[in-house]
């Protein structure tokens, strides 16, 4: 190639080609839910819970039981006061057994009925469906409460916030109040709070229930549903074909579309399902029942509530959203037929077991001894040989009085021949208090070998039925 034809040659730049990037996030912001108000059987059911839950809840601690609280957990003195009942940290296997029941209650009623709990009776639905009501007095329902938030700041929108907020931060801190009030006696505790001198651990408890109650049922809501409540994750390990669920006729919805009242839905082939969307705004978690049982449903009946009164305008079979099982609707099996099926054998077994362990609990509390003793040796002193030749142990007993009148108890001791209490073997201890005994125990010294030795302390209630026998050892030395 010579110098001519290189200086003729067309040089072409390379120029790197542009690329339309598009950015994607993985993140989805989170869209405020306002619910709708809903009347009907199941609102009428979910407010009937709201009220008693919350009677006992914010009264129980007022109920007076003779001359004190009748609910009462006093940590500092470990009593645990319950209407007539006084226990102690001994009596750890109630509360063992109240968890048992508890859990298997859960498991019965979801079995039956999926999230019952949820729907009705979790504080965080009570709460919440209290925090709604405040919200709708103070800023209108659904569509007004939306339209104000679309608007710039205002003085009315300004006014009506800060009232919400005011009735929701006083609501929560009474709850705080409350719940504080279960373990410190709630008059004295309002006497403190009058005189500005509660306890910091009682300051820190009331504000940090009252800032929980708060967070959950004003902000955070259905996300503690969705996101941080465990039962949402596992419900389905405990639901089957025959559980009772909210579920849509899609069989009888589809296609849906809207129409007038007077059309047939026939004739314009559509299901009963107008798409109204009503169920979807009335939803707490914001979810579309028409989509499917989906994780976050928490049972509550109110799609199935604003679906009939739809049904109703137009003239339709109420029904096309409602609690039933997947079975029944595959099958399309009746109304008693699906109840045979939902008391099958896992739902029988459950309440067997349930009512095992409740009656259990009953009668162990009926049957329960109104004392306790615990029995410790005294290591402060050795087993020893006292005057007229007879071998000494001194033991340390705790007899404490679970019932509220002072109590006497006598104590004696056997185990070996010859076996006494040396010490005043009768006790008076006051009521729904405890007290420490020094007991004195005698011995011949010929009566057994040398070594440790079982004995029997028995314990007996001079003014009212109980007999306990707690075991120790006596020692005998060499």
């Amino acid at each position: 190639m010579n110098n001519q034809e290189s200086s003729h040659r067309k040089i072409i730049p390379i120029v790197p080609q542009e690329t339309d990037e598009v950015m994607v996030s993985l993140y989805a912001s989170h869209e405020k839910i306002y619910p709708r108000s809903v009347s009907g059987f199941f609102s009428n059911w979910r407010w009937g819970m709201v009220v008693l839950t919350q009677l006992v809840f914010y009264g129980l601690p007022w109920l007076e039981w003779g001359q004190r609280q009748a609910v009462l957990f006093d940590l500092g003195s470990r009593r645990f006061y319950i209407f007539g009942l006084v226990l102690y940290p001994q009596d750890f296997i109630y509360l063992t057994g109240i968890l048992v029941i508890s859990a298997l209650s859960l498991f019965l009623f979801t079995a039956v009925a999926g999230r019952l709990w949820c729907g009705y009776a979790c504080p965080q639905t009570v709460y919440t469906e209290i925090f709604l009501w405040i919200e709708k007095k103070v800023e209108g329902d659904r569509s007004a409460r939306m339209r104000r938030d679309a608007k710039p700041m205002s003085a009315d929108k300004l006014t009506r916030k800060a009232l919400k907020h005011f009735l929701w931060i006083s609501l929560a801190l009474w709850t705080g109040f409350t719940f504080v009030g279960y373990f410190t006696p709630i008059k004295d505790l309002g006497l403190e709070f009058l005189q500005m001198s509660m306890s910091s651990w009682e300051v820190f408890w009331t504000f940090f229930y009252g800032f929980a109650t708060y967070g959950n049922a004003g902000f955070m809501r259905e996300q503690v549903c969705k996101h941080m409540c465990p039962y949402a994750r596992f419900q389905s390990a405990m639901f089957d074909k025959d559980t009772l669920i909210v579920t849509y006729d899609a069989e009888r919805g589809e296609p849906r579309g809207a129409r007038s009242r007077k059309a047939d839905p026939a004739s314009l082939n559509l299901g009963a399902c107008v798409d109204c969307s009503l169920c979807v705004q009335v939803c707490p978690t914001g979810i579309d029942i028409r989509k499917g049982l989906q994780y976050e449903c928490i049972g509550c009946g109110a799609c199935a509530d604003v679906c009939d009164t739809v049904m109703d305008k137009m003239g339709y079979a109420r029904g096309l959203v409602k609690y039933t099982t997947e079975n029944a609707m595959s099958q399309h099996w009746s109304r008693a037929q699906t109840w045979r099926h939902v008391l099958r054998p896992r739902v029988l077994i459950y309440t067997a077991i349930l009512g095992v362990i409740v009656i259990a609990m009953l009668v162990s509390l009926s049957l329960r001894v109104p004392f306790k003793v615990d029995v410790v040796r005294d290591r402060g002193v050795m087993a020893r040989i006292v005057p007229g030749g007879k071998i000494e142990n001194v033991y340390r007993l705790q007899v404490m009085n679970a019932t509220e009148s002072n109590q006497r108890y006598k104590i004696a001791v056997t185990g070996l021949p010859g076996l006494v209490v040396a010490s005043d073997s009768l006790v008076m201890v006051e009521s729904t208090q405890s007290r420490w005994v020094a007991v004195r125990v005698q011995a011949p010294f010929d009566t057994a070998a040398p070594g440790s030795h079982t004995i029997q302390f028995q314990i007996d209630s001079v003014d009212s039925p109980g007999h306990l026998t707690e075991k120790s050892a006596f020692l005998i030395p060499r």
